[in-house]
């Protein structure tokens, strides 16, 4: 355990600094019909990811995607965001395939 010690003699511990980490990460795409064909691939795997440290959230508006993370604690939020690049990127590199 790292305990802090703050003018005035205030100690915090480790425990105490970081509860949880909650994040919106939102990720702008040239047009709403490339935002849709990513969040459509990309929904079920943020429905089934199993993680029971973090939960993720998925929302379309426009031409974005936000994607809304809780995490208990750092290493599943990165965790979490490392699962929502790769998939996205994935999506992105299929769809420009397809596209050419």
């Amino acid at each position: 355990m790292i305990n802090l010690f703050y003018p005035g003699e205030i100690l915090i511990s480790e425990s105490e600094i970081l509860k949880s980490i909650n994040s919106d990460i939102v990720i702008d795409f040239d047009t709403e019909k490339q935002a849709k064909i990513v969040y459509d691939s990309i929904l079920l795997e943020f429905e089934t990811s199993p993680d029971y440290r973090s939960s993720m959230d998925l929302k379309l508006d426009k031409n974005s995607i936000i994607i809304t993370i809780d995490a208990e604690d750092a290493t599943s939020f990165r965790a979490s965001i490392n699962s929502a690049i790769k998939w996205i990127n994935l999506s992105v590199e299929i769809n420009e395939l397809t596209e050419n």
